[in-house]
């Protein structure tokens, strides 16, 4: 289920300059990435989840191509985005670790993704497509390190983890800021509305852009901890809280398939769904049948 980050600059690259292997030659495809926070291998029902409801996910691995054996460039999320923007090992773009040699990014901070890297995005971007990311970037919080200065067009989103609020424990940090483009247009964010925020905006995205080819980059907040799923979905899976928020995930990525098949353009888009690594503990997800969890090096 983990996105072989390096390879990911290397398909885009070879479909946008293979336009008869398979794609209408008279539009280049639209891509789609969507990025769980902390979801573990065995979540799904099409990786073996027998508590998980995700029907939308497992209709998309039975008719598309489930990825089981392929790895993220690290356990922990700060470098593994910045690898998935940028196709380089996190030490290569200084995104191992923050300014005070901690494994991630944290509000404040005075380190962030070099404007000057190379993201996928830019790559796009200067093939004509237009370029959004919705959810939570952490690669930088500061201004010169936001999205829209790394190749999307507009950011809606959470800039880093949802448990680095101040109201979440984390003295000294802001209330847990939602911003649109360089903007704070709420603080703190309502969380449990916040995949179905993220949804709409992909949705709107899609529609406004389905003449022309786009890049649209959906990392979500769930299913990191705290958990926060919508109030359609709380109680109702077999897995508590974060079964919740799993399924509301699927439910989202169903949404957004569901538009892509509306507006036409669901057979010259590719959707990749993935992680960025395990799940942090067996109580909130299951890694099986791998070893291990996020934060270490064993396959899970």
């Amino acid at each position: 289920m983990k996105f072989l980050l390096s390879n990911t600059l290397l398909a885009f690259t070879l479909i946008l300059t293979a336009p008869t292997a398979g794609i209408a030659a008279e539009r280049p495809p639209n891509f789609i990435v969507i990025f769980i926070d902390d979801m573990g291998y065995g979540d799904l029902g099409c990786f073996g989840s027998k508590i998980h409801r995700t029907p939308n996910l497992d209709r998309m691995a039975a008719e598309g191509i489930r990825l089981k054996d392929f790895y993220s460039s690290c356990s922990v999320c700060t470098p593994s985005r910045a690898s998935l923007m940028t196709g380089c090992y996190p030490r290569r773009v200084n995104m191992h670790v923050d300014h005070q040699n901690l494994c991630v990014l944290f509000p404040k901070g005075k380190k962030g993704l070099n404007p000057d890297e190379i993201t996928i995005a830019e790559i796009l971007k200067g093939k004509g497509y237009a370029t959004m990311c919705i959810g939570k970037w952490h690669l930088g919080d500061q201004p010169e390190f936001l999205p829209t200065q790394q190749g999307f067009d507009h950011y809606y989103g959470i800039p880093y983890s949802n448990d680095m609020g101040s109201r979440q424990g984390r003295r000294g940090n802001p209330p847990l800021p939602l911003l649109r483009d360089g903007k704070v247009i709420e603080a703190p964010v309502k969380q449990d509305t916040i995949t179905a925020r993220y949804t709409i905006e992909a949705q709107k995205f899609i529609t406004q852009n389905k003449d022309k080819p786009f890049f649209l980059y959906l990392p979500h907040t769930a299913v990191h901890l705290p958990l926060f799923p919508g109030s359609d979905f709380k109680g109702k899976s077999k897995d508590g809280p974060y079964g919740d928020w799993v399924e509301e995930v699927d439910w989202s990525t169903g949404e957004i398939l569901k538009t892509l098949k509306q507006q036409g353009i669901d057979k010259n888009t590719l959707v990749l769904f993935t992680t960025d690594n395990g799940s942090f503990r067996e109580k909130q997800g299951s890694n099986l049948p791998l070893r291990g969890r996020k934060g270490r090096t064993d396959e899970g």
